[in-house]
């Protein structure tokens, strides 16, 4: 990978590296949102209850805070291309094991691919930190969208996949494969690249180093990634159990969740390029607790005739916490090493929070038999999301005290 002095010389090796990103993030939320829609087909195949069901969800998500602190190491010593490429492979492989039958695969393939995914979550703010300095919003824009996009897609046609087009919830989960080993080709010229690196010398690295886990402001930032998180991967989950619960059939409930998906999508690319002309991110923090509380007291208190509303504002609501959370590991550092180590940071606490979710809001629908419980504990979580991110808002790097400055035109 080429550093952001080279950027202009080679526009060809620029070309392939914003490729590589957006199939990279094509196969961050498609292995994941594909599940969802099928938990009743898979839970009544291998004879599990809700809760266990909600565990396809939160292996991943466990994966995703036991490995991220160590990807950024990882990436330092055995190059940032090379352990994405890896981490791809990896990806494929646990997609086709999970797709076997059989309740042992389905888990040994889900913590698999959680790990997979970790590693490219982790690395791809670094990456765009260090060669998009200048567009760090237009770009975490960019592969937020193709990452959305895809996930919508996935959550949209697994249900017809199975059922329709006989291929079963194991062939609906494994076809998945295919962009998996499409975004392994599209990665491989980069390995090209690898030397061409720049490499930063320790002592380097060490004046502008911070310890992030010291960081009350890189805490902030770690919550709010947890708990916008937590919201989402809940509504993956459970949104169409939550729907057939009010009448609506598997195949209407599964696009309902594609639309939830589809309507974040172009707040995934504004959001963040409007956050990164703000020197403060408070604005936004507001306006995606509003959206979000307003989604879900529509889902328990408002009427099922306008239920299309609350699936698009919630659907908004999402799209701006997520932007915001992948924003901060940009905005809130000075370099690429300190966004790694920010972000590897971030998805490991914050998943570990987010891990609680699927499993929680099955649990509490098993023992209350209503999913009344579930969208309050989803009321609470927006309230602390407010909280969290009016501090990660704030326009301060990790680890010090100066204000943010916004890159001038021209450079």
């Amino acid at each position: 990978m080429l550093n952001n002095q080279n950027t202009k010389a080679l526009p060809s090796s620029i070309g392939f590296i914003i490729l590589g990103i957006i199939f990279i993030a094509a196969n961050l939320r498609t292995p994941l949102t594909s599940v969802g829609p099928l938990v009743s087909l898979i839970r009544d195949d291998v004879h599990i209850s809700n809760t266990l069901a909600g565990l396809i969800t939160t292996l991943p998500l466990l994966a995703f805070a036991l490995l991220s602190p160590l990807v950024p190491k990882l990436g330092r010593k055995y190059g940032v291309e090379r352990i994405i490429l890896l981490a791809l492979i990896f990806l494929t492989i646990g997609i086709v094991i999970r797709s076997l039958s059989g309740a042992a695969n389905l888990y040994i393939g889900t913590v698999i691919l959680g790990f997979a995914i970790a590693i490219c979550n982790v690395l791809l703010p670094s990456i765009i930190k260090r060669d998009f300095p200048n567009k760090i919003g237009s770009m975490t824009g960019l592969y937020s969208v193709s990452m959305c996009l895809c996930g919508a897609i996935a959550s949209g046609i697994s249900v017809p996949l199975a059922v329709n087009a006989g291929l079963k919830w194991q062939g609906a989960l494994g076809i998945w494969g295919i962009l998996s080993f499409v975004a392994i080709l599209c990665w491989l010229p980069q390995l090209r690249n690898q030397s061409k690196q720049t490499v930063t010398t320790s002592q380097q690295r060490a004046s502008i180093d911070v310890n992030v886990w010291r960081s009350p402001l890189a805490w902030q930032v770690t919550l709010f990634m947890g708990i916008q998180s937590m919201v989402f991967y809940v509504l993956i989950a459970w949104l169409p159990e939550i729907l057939k619960q009010q009448g609506i059939d598997s195949t209407q409930s599964g696009w309902y969740l594609s639309i939830m998906q589809l309507a974040l999508l172009p707040f995934t690319f504004i959001v963040p390029v409007i956050a990164g002309r703000m020197s403060s991110q408070r604005l936004l923090v507001v306006i995606t607790t509003i959206l979000l509380l307003t989604g879900t007291l529509g889902l328990l208190y408002g009427s099922s005739n306008i239920i299309l509303l609350w699936i698009i504002i919630l659907g908004i609501g999402v799209g701006f916490a997520f932007s915001l959370s992948m924003m901060f590991f940009g905005l809130r550092t000075e370099n690429a090493h300190q966004a790694a180590e920010l972000s590897g940071m971030a998805q490991s606490i914050g998943y570990l929070l987010a891990a609680i979710g699927p499993a929680l809001i099955g649990y509490l629908h098993d023992a209350t038999n209503s999913w009344d419980m579930p969208l309050f504990i989803l009321l609470g979580a927006s309230v602390l999301l407010l909280l969290a991110g009016m501090g990660a808002a704030r326009n301060r790097f990790v680890g010090s005290g100066s204000r943010y400055e916004l890159p001038r035109k021209g450079r």
